[in-house]
């Protein structure tokens, strides 16, 4: 089990790597205008979500942003009212972890991988999972994650899940349809809110004028949002 879980470890590094070296990531930079757009909307519907269960503001919950990348979710949860010390941040790249702790003073950000985690069972209230299931490469280690994710939840506790069920793009990662969130999770309440109206559009119409009042109107057209909320229930 243990060279399972390093051989998608390594899968995962290498495709970030290779990211890396053709400059992918500068596409999502959160100062261009589409990507302002897109984060934007995402962040009202985790508030609506986050208003409803744990409730805000976050001050005293134990919150876990699992694949965090440099902190920027966590930082975000601040501003809705979480402490920095009930923060904890886990990452495999190195890089990633290090800007996230630089950026992030207070949380606590550890090396890792979200299939065998390094923390007690029950050991936070709300967990976030930003783009990290559709990371995964094969079916048992999407398992091992989904097992972790549950076992490391509070009873009572939140599973926030933001993910994408189509990308015909990005060969690195697979799409996570509805259906099988909800087998991961089997005993689980699930609830989905769509959000994230279609990337190509949003850069495609935030080039011309009154683009983003159609950006607006078009988003909530179902069919062209491409990602969802899911928020499961411990």
């Amino acid at each position: 089990m243990t060279r399972e879980i390093e051989q998608e470890a390594d899968r995962v590094r290498a495709a970030y790597a290779r990211r890396d070296r053709l400059g992918l990531d500068s596409r999502y930079a959160f100062w261009d205008p589409a990507n302002l757009f897109i984060f934007q909307s995402r962040e009202r519907s985790l508030l609506r979500i986050l208003r409803r269960s744990p409730g805000l503001p976050l001050a005293g919950q134990r919150i876990l942003d699992a694949g965090c990348g440099d902190g920027a979710l966590l930082r975000d949860l601040q501003r809705f009212g979480a402490r920095p010390q009930d923060l904890s941040g886990l990452d495999l790249l190195e890089e990633r972890i290090q800007r996230a702790r630089d950026l992030t003073p207070g949380a606590s950000i550890e090396p890792g991988d979200a299939q065998a985690m390094p923390y007690a069972d029950a050991s936070f209230d709300l967990i976030l999972g930003f783009t990290l299931l559709s990371s995964v490469g094969s079916t048992a280690a999407l398992a091992r994650v989904a097992s972790e994710l549950a076992r490391v939840a509070r009873p009572g506790g939140l599973l926030v899940i933001y993910d994408f069920w189509t990308n015909p793009f990005n060969r690195d990662v697979r799409p996570l349809h509805r259906k099988t969130l909800k087998r991961l999770f089997p005993d689980k309440q699930v609830e989905f809110l769509g959000v994230t109206l279609v990337p190509p559009l949003v850069r495609l119409l935030s080039r011309v004028p009154g683009g983003w009042f159609a950006c607006t109107g078009l988003e909530m057209v179902p069919f062209l949002r491409t990602h969802y909320l899911a928020a499961i229930h411990f």
